[in-house]
């Protein structure tokens, strides 16, 4: 039978240690079974735990994965599908080098769960083979080391989609969250006006 708790002046009663490791279960439980509990009976949503295989739809094809619940979207398609387009330049997202399409909207893959992307179409820089933009790219020489090239190329791919008649201060502008260490924006800007003069003339 364990002791009983002592206050500071040595008396029985309720201490500060106890009530804190009261107060911490409480809490435990109200985050396992919801803000509103569990009825008699009912059973809490199941948790995902060490390794689970799950299907990604990756450029229009469903491809089985096996991943923990922390893995990344970045690190499920550049180590278990072996799609190496998206880059792990920074673990934020700020620099823009993991950017991929979840559901049509560009995201940072290293930025989201795997498991948050299942059922969801996601489409990487791999599927733009033939596409103006990163063909725009390679006829500016637009690109140095070459590892921001992707993210760059989908990003610019998202905007002119969306913005198709952009002036060179909105490109600038709509660019702004992706980063090249050296610096070829130079190259990049008129590589993405291209891309827009031609959806202009059709």
């Amino acid at each position: 039978m364990s002791k009983p708790e002592h206050t500071a002046n040595g008396k029985d009663g309720f201490s500060r240690r106890a009530f804190l490791k009261g107060s911490g279960a409480a809490a435990a439980a109200t985050a396992i079974t919801g803000a509103h509990g569990l009825a008699a009976g009912e059973q809490g949503p199941s948790v995902v735990a060490g390794m689970t295989t799950v299907t990604l739809n990756v450029n229009g094809k469903s491809q089985k994965v096996q991943v923990e619940p922390r893995t990344t979207l970045l690190e499920a398609l550049r180590y278990g599908l072996n799609l190496t387009g998206a880059k792990p330049i920074s673990s934020d997202g700020s620099s823009g080098g993991s950017t991929v399409f979840v559901d049509g909207k560009p995201v940072s893959a290293n930025s989201v769960l795997a498991l948050e992307c299942v059922g969801k179409p996601i489409q990487t820089v791999e599927s733009l083979a033939g596409d103006p933009v990163p063909a725009a790219f390679v006829h500016h020489d637009a690109s140095q080391c070459g590892f921001c090239t992707p993210g760059f190329v989908m990003a610019a791919k998202a905007f002119v989609t969306k913005n198709p008649g952009a002036t060179e201060v909105e490109i600038r502008q709509g660019l702004n969250g992706n980063l090249c260490r050296c610096g070829t924006y130079a190259e990049i800007i008129p590589a993405v006006l291209d891309v827009v003069k031609g959806a202009r003339n059709g």
